[in-house]
């Protein structure tokens, strides 16, 4: 980044740096007033609404833990697919249905075994953990913190193949300058002092309404780059915990990067718009309308994972046979083993099979590895609910 490219009303400076100027952000709030309109303040609405839709509907139906975590998978994976990880549904769940089934060795679905498709899925498994953590924090009365933000650091780079992490320090503030192609973020010297700033503003409740202010602090956040690697994965996640925080989002089941990951191009630019001209404006009606679409599609995806629950507990749970069983429990266990059946319903290898068999022709179950032996089956339905695109934009 050149002088010539940074305007008079640019939120920052270039500042000399060895041969190259690295960019430092004016602290928050901005110097100016925001100068939005009606219609900034009708999505403002419009994204309140919606969370506070998702919300409700997450205290109110007797939804399985699982799918919640399911949704908050979809968050993990499209987070890491903005960063080049290269995973899939089947792939998760296989690894945790093959730690059930092979728990007697000591393996956790935390510990990846290596082997084609798999190396990228820890990124996903550190994603959910950290988000978990950090909740767990919160509900414990633990405030945000650069000590809570190391941790969940070290909690997303924990144990990801050396070829997909380009620092040496995990947990812990960058020790090297880091480029985001020709944009210098703040140099290791800088970032302690910017870093304590934005998280005094955050813990200060900012200045605007919240959704403001969490769209600002992501702009900081991301142009600060405080980390070696994994800014911009942290800084996704820190978007839902801030969402929890304020009271805004019931539970992590907000998968904001889809969005992200849909509008990658805009994504960058709005931001390099607000560095080197000031356009708040721009990048908050982007965040904005990025949340509001986001709760909306999680209403919407949430609710018919519910429909088909009902749909499945009036045809399947009405009479005890073991496929009925299955069935109703597809919604605790959507992806499993004829070993994993036998032991969830407490039956034996035969009458699982016979009832994974029953369910396979109901088009309820499908098979997925292709193999004559150590099959696998996922519940279709439910899958095609999970990764289906966006229905509703």
């Amino acid at each position: 980044m050149r002088d010539a490219e940074i305007e008079d009303a640019a939120p920052g400076e270039l500042v000399s740096y060895g041969r190259e100027s690295y960019y430092r952000p004016a602290p928050l709030p901005p110097s100016r007033d925001l100068a939005v309109d009606a219609d900034f303040y009708d999505l403002i609405a419009d994204a309140t609404f919606w969370l506070g839709k998702l919300s409700g509907i997450s205290l109110e139906l007797d939804f399985p833990p699982v799918l919640y975590t399911s949704l908050l998978r979809k968050e993990a994976m499209e987070s890491a697919e903005i960063e080049g990880a290269d995973v899939d549904y089947n792939a998760l769940y296989s690894l945790e249905t093959r730690a059930l089934d092979e728990g007697a060795d000591g393996r956790s679905a935390e510990s990846v075994p290596s082997g084609t498709g798999m190396k990228d899925t820890q990124e996903v498994l550190n994603y959910e953990r950290a988000v978990e953590n950090g909740i767990d924090a919160i509900d414990a009365g633990e405030e945000l913190s650069v000590d809570l933000l190391h941790d969940l650091h070290e909690t997303l780079l924990a144990d990801v193949s050396d070829d997909r992490v380009d620092t040496d320090t995990i947990g812990a503030y960058k020790t090297v300058p880091n480029h985001l192609g020709d944009f210098l973020p703040p140099v290791p010297d800088a970032v302690d002092g910017l870093m304590d700033a934005l998280m005094t503003y955050y813990r200060t409740g900012g200045s605007y309404h919240a959704l403001v202010d969490i769209a600002l602090f992501h702009y900081q956040f991301e142009t600060i780059h405080p980390y070696g690697d994994g800014n911009g994965r942290l800084g996704r996640l820190l978007i839902t915990l801030q969402l929890y925080d304020g009271g805004l989002l019931e539970r992590p089941n907000l998968y904001l990067s889809e969005y992200f990951n849909r509008n990658k191009a805009s994504y960058v630019d709005r931001m390099e718009a607000v560095r080197t001209r000031g356009d708040w404006e721009g990048w908050l009606s982007f965040f904005v309308k990025g949340v509001a679409q986001q709760a909306e599609e999680s209403v919407d995806r949430t609710l018919a994972l519910d429909e088909l629950r009902r749909r499945y507990e009036n045809e399947y749970g009405g009479v005890r046979y073991a496929k009925n069983r299955l069935a109703c429990k597809l919604f605790e266990q959507p992806y499993v083993t004829t070993n994993t059946v036998a032991d969830m319903l407490d039956i034996e290898r035969s009458t699982a099979y016979r009832a994974i068999d029953a369910l396979e022709d109901d088009g309820v179950l499908e098979e997925v590895t292709g193999k004559d032996r150590n099959q696998e089956y996922r519940a279709k339905e439910i899958f095609e609910i999970l990764e289906r695109p966006p229905q509703t934009y």
